[in-house]
């Protein structure tokens, strides 16, 4: 005899921010977001809290139906915080399969469904950086 297996829903998100790679799994439960095994109550600093927080606050209620735990690695504060709010956005569209959910966000802010592509410039060699050149002196 066969066990059956309980399926349970689950839903990915994806989002990435020059060198960070954040990577969402939702599913249902009372609302718990943890971001690298810590809770976002704690996650410091406050701004960049916030700053994630913003696709929980647009989706409302839907938001306190579902646990989300967020994976991110490399990259700095701003960048960890721009890709986490983007991976969790798309795993709660993908969740509840909203596309009225995927319009507010676009309408908020169009970077919490699709990444931003930019990179960082790379350094020249000519100078100490992507486009800082040595002075030039004629005298």
């Amino acid at each position: 005899m066969k066990k059956q297996q309980k399926t349970e829903k689950l839903s990915y998100g994806i989002g990435k921010r020059k060198k960070a790679v954040a990577r969402a799994i939702a599913k249902k439960g009372t609302g718990v977001i943890r971001i690298n095994s810590k809770l976002l109550e704690t996650y410091q600093p406050e701004m960049y809290r916030l700053k994630i927080m913003e696709p929980l606050m647009i989706a409302g209620e839907k938001a306190s139906q579902v646990n989300i735990s967020v994976n991110v690695t490399s990259g700095g504060f701003a960048s960890q915080a721009d890709a986490s709010r983007t991976a969790i956005a798309n795993a709660l569209v993908g969740f509840f399969d909203d596309k009225e959910l995927e319009k507010e966000y676009r309408k908020y802010d169009r970077t919490l469904i699709v990444g931003d592509s930019r990179q960082k410039e790379a350094k020249k060699p000519l100078g100490p950086g992507a486009r800082a050149k040595k002075q030039k002196s004629y005298r």
